[in-house]
């Protein structure tokens, strides 16, 4: 019998994988999980997911579809009376035709990004994004042979990709650029202004626009708003991504959308056939009730909690010693500089983790941005806890102090 030596089988690995790095905030999340194995209080700002529970109206809906609807695949477009809740969704929410027939349900806001890049994308292409920015999304551009193009983005521009830099950097590989509004890891909107600025800078290249709006509805001091009503020639060729993971809080259930150029349906579908056969049934059939008036009216509490704590922490984190340079208008997070008390952000977390036990994500995990002067905080636990985690973290940067 032939012997297989595993080591070399092991060791063959894709190109793409010298160009994925870790997902710091997991291996942040798991040394956290591991000291609350051993006994410890762990307050966990490091993974941005909300603390609150799914809606109940959306748990409802999830066990009746249970004993009522068969759970087997669905169509890899989602099911048809999800995809007219959303189009209903963006006509009653923000007055915006969007046609049933472009609305593609996907296993999560994930799946989504993953579809567009494997639609719009050959090998070297580029993706012009923001640096910082969420670390998957240059990851789903490796993943699909694409080459991501990190332009940095300052406090001046609310660390947002600009239509100046997509004319000051697009070149002849360029085929997409991306932008998140809200942001992560900064919280931060691209205004509706800027938003057609970058549509007409990338259209007019012979370019796609996907705009993230996976944190849509999670918005402070300005209304919630949607690139598909930022022009119709504008709506027409964009692809959206979202998701029920974050303003609706069902993480676990993953389960997304992606809107897309009518162009571009049958081929997603393709691809979803392939790569995924069909979103999670039961999750669809949950879903169905996130646009219930009830279930909207938790949902505005909840947003009204977030922006509580946003608002508390912004200023305790400032009394800490932080700079918060740009105050975050959506999702959950506060970027923050933390270059008056370390030079080494990735030292500080680590340190924080272990002798305050409060888990929070060190720039690093967002690009290449000057990485070691930034870290991002999530705000998913209630005041109190937040108030907690500040009082432990007062500590530790006292006797970092006091060492000096």
């Amino acid at each position: 019998m032939k012997t297989i030596n595993t080591d070399i089988a092991v060791n063959r690995l894709a190109d793409r994988m010298s160009h994925i790095a870790p997902f710091e905030v997991m291996e942040i999340q798991t040394a956290a999980r591991e000291l609350e194995r051993q006994g410890h209080d762990v307050i966990h700002m490091e993974i941005g997911e909300p603390d609150f529970t799914t809606p109940q109206p959306i748990i409802d809906a999830g066990i009746k579809a249970l004993s009522e609807q068969s759970m087997s695949y669905t169509s890899a477009l989602g099911i048809a009376p999800l995809r007219d809740a959303i189009s209903a969704f963006y006509q009653t929410k923000y007055g915006v035709t969007v046609d049933a027939s472009r609305i593609i349900i996907t296993a999560g806001s994930s799946a989504a990004l993953l579809l567009t890049m494997g639609v719009l994308l050959s090998a070297g292409d580029k993706v012009l994004m923001a640096d910082p920015g969420y670390p998957c999304n240059r990851h789903f551009v490796r993943a699909m042979g694409g080459v991501p193009n990190m332009i940095v983005s300052g406090s001046k521009d609310g660390y947002q990709l600009t239509a100046m830099q997509i004319g000051a950097h697009w070149d002849e590989r360029s085929v997409a650029a991306l932008v998140a509004t809200p942001s992560n890891p900064t919280g931060t909107l691209v205004t509706p202004s800027e938003l057609q600025a970058i549509h007409s800078a990338v259209s007019a290249r012979g370019g796609s626009l996907i705009v993230d709006e996976i944190y849509q509805g999670l918005t402070y001091g300005v209304a919630p708003s949607t690139a598909l009503n930022c022009g119709t020639d504008a709506a027409k060729n964009l692809f959206v991504i979202n998701s029920f993971s974050k303003y609706f809080q069902m993480t676990g259930w993953r389960l997304g959308w992606l809107v897309v150029p009518p162009a571009y349906v049958r081929e997603v579908e393709k691809l979803a056939q392939n790569l995924f056969i069909s979103p999670s049934t039961p999750a669809q059939y949950a879903a169905l009730a996130a646009f219930l008036p009830e279930t909207l009216a938790i949902l505005e509490e909840r947003r009204l909690e977030f922006e509580a704590r946003r608002n508390f922490l912004i200023s305790a984190l400032r009394e800490l010693g932080f700079i918060v340079a740009v105050e975050p208008q959506g999702a959950f997070y506060v970027y923050a500089d933390c270059s008056n008390l370390t030079d080494d952000s990735f030292e500080l977390c680590r340190q924080i983790l272990q002798e305050a036990r409060v888990a929070i994500t060190p720039g690093k995990d967002f690009g290449a941005n000057q990485p070691e002067r930034y870290i991002r905080f999530a705000y998913t636990n209630n005041i109190a806890r937040l108030q907690a985690a500040i009082g432990r973290m007062a500590i530790v940067l006292d006797h970092r102090r006091d060492r000096v």
